[in-house]
């Protein structure tokens, strides 16, 4: 037996170097967090740009033009760059090319500054009824120097539109009185087997809103009676002239292979609203197309 168990004190433990003090596992969870710290450095040195002119754009796109409301006109929108992606923003929309005014009549917007809208724009919120008009392909511009058509007072029966304010002719057989709803007064030809459309002579107040000038009212209601024309109708002009107290239109309105010959005339008539006379007769009773003179020639102020 040694000296220390014979004495009875307990032997001191051999000394060890530090390392050898740690634990396997306490070495791995420190090289872990380690890399684990690298990996988040590395990380950021990806993501992060090294300056604020490398950080990717978007699609650059400008936004919507509100009307002013003071009436001023807006600044001009400046042409968008492409995106370092490649992509470009919605191409500006800009005014068509100055026609010299004998070809096309002058737009009411010209005065105002405000860039008059191509066939097929798409308006951005806020758009007036005659923006709306100028972006509508089914309806080309109104030429300045339309035809004009001899207008000759009609003679025989009338139909009374106290509601409009107006008095119509009441047109002959095969023409026939209709009810009237949704309209005012309503006068029809007999439904054409086989066809999709017939002759309609309408009267009732404007059914849009109404514009400073007639002929602008006249033709927001020539683009109104669209809707009463087959889908994809579109207008081609015939005439244009002033009437007594309004405007007159005649126009072609295309439908796939067949037309149909229509006018409208607009006319105050003493009431809140102006007048609108309309009246639409198809290519399958072409027969009877010469009753659209009859009419616009017809249609004047009640009293």
């Amino acid at each position: 037996m040694t000296t220390a168990a014979r004495s009875g004190t307990p032997a001191s433990p051999p000394k060890r170097s530090r390392i050898g003090d740690l634990r396997m596992r306490d070495v791995y969870r420190g090289l872990a967090v380690l890399a684990a710290a690298a990996v988040v450095a590395a990380g950021l040195v990806f993501v992060l740009p090294s300056s604020p002119d490398e950080v990717a754009a978007g699609p650059i796109t400008a936004p919507p033009a509100q009307p002013s409301s003071s009436g001023a006109t807006p600044p001009p929108q400046q042409t968008p760059t492409p995106s370092v992606l490649g992509t470009t923003a919605a191409p500006e929309v800009t005014a068509p090319s100055a026609v010299a005014s004998t070809t096309l009549t002058p737009s009411p917007l010209a005065a105002t500054g405000r860039p008059i809208p191509t066939p097929g724009t798409t308006l951005a919120p806020g758009y007036t009824a005659m923006e709306a008009l100028y972006a509508d392909a089914r309806v080309p511009r109104l030429p300045a120097k339309a035809r004009r058509v001899p207008l000759k007072a009609a003679a025989g029966r009338t139909v009374k539109d106290r509601r409009s304010g107006v008095v119509v002719p009441r047109l002959a057989k095969p023409w026939k009185t209709y009810g009237p709803a949704p309209f005012t007064s309503r006068q029809v030809l007999p439904q054409v087997r086989g066809a999709r459309v017939r002759g309609m002579f309408v009267t009732c107040p404007l059914p849009i809103e109404e514009q400073k000038a007639p002929r602008d009212s006249a033709l927001l209601a020539a683009r109104w009676t669209l809707n009463h024309h087959p889908k994809g109708a579109a207008i081609t002009w015939l005439a244009s002239q002033p009437v007594r107290k309004g405007w007159m239109l005649m126009y072609r309105v295309t439908y796939g292979k067949h037309s149909s010959r229509a006018a409208v005339v607009v006319l105050d008539g003493g009431m809140p609203k102006p007048a609108l006379a309309f009246v639409s007769v198809p290519d399958t009773q072409r027969k009877r197309w010469a009753d659209v003179t009859r009419v616009i020639s017809g249609v004047r102020v009640l009293g």
